[in-house]
């Protein structure tokens, strides 16, 4: 029997997805959503709609590692008070406003819904294939529409600033690159273990 998504979920993630893009838009302009976790936050609310195994599994190898990581970061600042590895800066900076602040707070719940539709619906290993051929679409187009210091999915530089040790083209290879081998097959491997 296929597991139904209940429709106070479907509703209540819909409602918060129609909150957050105008107000990212205006605020950040229509590129921002091809940060990776944009993307995962559009594409988990379409398979919450059309039980979408593939789409729930493609956003699981390509991001849920990273999502794992900005949570870890953000609670360990929460609780230490000291920056771990900087994903999360942003969460504390004091220009922002807490209602901007708040609606990225998406990160927090993202992997939590993630985790839990992969628990009912298992794993699709098809998914890495179409990951990475999603990704290495979105890291040129990212690369090329948009302007480097905003530096999305750290296609001009790690962390905040754009890189200047090595050619930017020869720089975007290396992300595609780790982005296959550091992210997306790990995660591939690790997903099919624990849910096939």
């Amino acid at each position: 029997m296929e597991y139904t998504v209940p429709l106070w979920l479907q509703l209540s993630y819909t409602l918060f997805v129609l909150v957050l893009i105008p107000v990212y838009w205006k605020k950040y302009g229509p590129a921002n959503f091809l940060w990776f976790s944009d993307i995962t936050l559009f594409s988990i609310g379409i398979a919450l709609w059309t039980g979408s195994k593939l789409l729930v599994s493609m956003m699981a190898v390509g991001v849920l590692a990273l999502e794992v990581a900005w949570n870890i970061d953000y609670f360990g600042r929460l609780v230490t008070g000291k920056q771990l590895v900087g994903l999360s800066e942003y969460m504390f900076d004091k220009e922002k406003s807490l209602f901007l602040r708040g609606l990225s707070l998406f990160h927090v719940f993202l992997p939590a819904v993630v985790v839990w539709l992969l628990i009912v619906w298992g794993y699709d290993t098809d998914a890495v294939y179409w990951q990475l051929a999603l990704t290495w679409l979105v890291l040129p187009v990212t690369y090329f529409l948009t302007d480097p210091q905003e530096n999305i999915n750290w296609v001009f530089g790690p962390g905040s600033k754009p890189q200047k040790a090595i050619p930017k083209g020869l720089y975007l290879l290396c992300v595609m690159l780790i982005w296959a081998t550091a992210v997306i097959l790990p995660s591939h491997f690790l997903l099919r273990w624990i849910f096939n």
